[in-house]
């Protein structure tokens, strides 16, 4: 079984060189469906990390020098798998750079390669073990503007919502709403400098570039309730399955989120990828 980072990470990831602006950034990312990037010299030598999340803080900067996160967490190729999920604990980043005694980027690990690994080592032990975020709900009736602030002040990006008896109905996604959004897919590139005549989209690099039009008002939510747009009959997992289970369904579905419910069928939490790095601590 893999002990290394080495032996998890993506190798050879893309990588931004600096000096750069956001819309190159995004560029990359919307290109390539990642949400991160490490940000290197004209000698490949790293200088931080740049990130979906780092872009939305900061929407109105467009020098990557001014965005990036110079003091995002590194780590060695031949660090244990141990340490890296200590550090996406301790920091809550989700793209750690994975450098060289000569601080070139050989490699990026997200929490998506320690759901593989969970996978293929079959961990056994029980979801419940593992849930330590509170579950916050949001009922069917709430406004879409009232769930994408809540999704910006707590930087969590999917709800499980509830009807009136508090009964699992739905989960809401940022993508969800931003599948609603009024904007065509033309307008949006274009107003950002990325050109009309790219290749199609994905959603995950769509997404990127959604959310900085919101935040500078060229975009408008639908004015609806989270039941016209949530993910109805979700898929959850039971609190007693064991964590292999869950992490094969994230990993199927590319979620970093199921909801969790016990064997009444009521909702007891919302089970995070990030939850599941508490494995590797032990």
């Amino acid at each position: 079984m893999a002990e290394k980072i080495s032996d998890i990470m993506t190798k050879n990831p893309i990588l931004l060189v600096a000096p750069a602006s956001r819309n190159e950034a995004l560029k990359i990312m919307v290109k390539n469906n990642i949400t991160g990037l490490p940000v290197v010299d004209e000698n490949k030598k790293y200088l931080g990390m740049i990130t979906r999340r780092d872009i939305f803080e900061k929407p109105k900067e467009d020098q990557i020098a001014l965005i990036m996160r110079e003091d995002a967490p590194t780590i060695s190729p031949n660090e244990d798998v141990k340490k890296g999920a200590e550090l996406f604990i301790k920091t809550k980043r989700r793209h750690i750079a994975v450098i060289d005694d000569k601080r070139k980027v050989v490699g990026i690990v997200t929490p998506y390669d320690y759901l593989k690994l969970i996978y293929q080592k079959k961990i056994q032990d029980p979801v419940e073990k593992f849930i330590k975020n509170p579950c916050i709900l949001v009922h069917q009736s709430t406004p879409l503007k009232v769930v994408f602030k809540m999704i910006t002040l707590t930087k969590i990006n999917a709800f499980p919502v509830v009807d009136d008896d508090a009964n699992l109905v739905g989960v809401i996604t940022d993508r969800d709403i931003f599948e609603n959004a009024k904007v065509e897919m033309n307008e949006s590139t274009s107003q950002l400098g990325l050109g009309e005549d790219e290749d199609s989209w994905t959603w995950e690099g769509m997404r990127n570039i959604l959310k900085i039009l919101y935040v500078e008002e060229k975009i408008e939510l639908p004015k609806s309730p989270v039941s016209d747009v949530m993910v109805k009959e979700p898929v959850s997992v039971l609190n007693k399955s064991p964590a292999y289970r869950a992490a094969k369904i994230m990993i199927d579905n590319n979620f970093s989120q199921l909801p969790v419910r016990d064997s009444y069928d009521s909702l007891v939490a919302m089970l995070y990828d990030t939850d599941l790095l508490e494995i590797f601590k032990e």
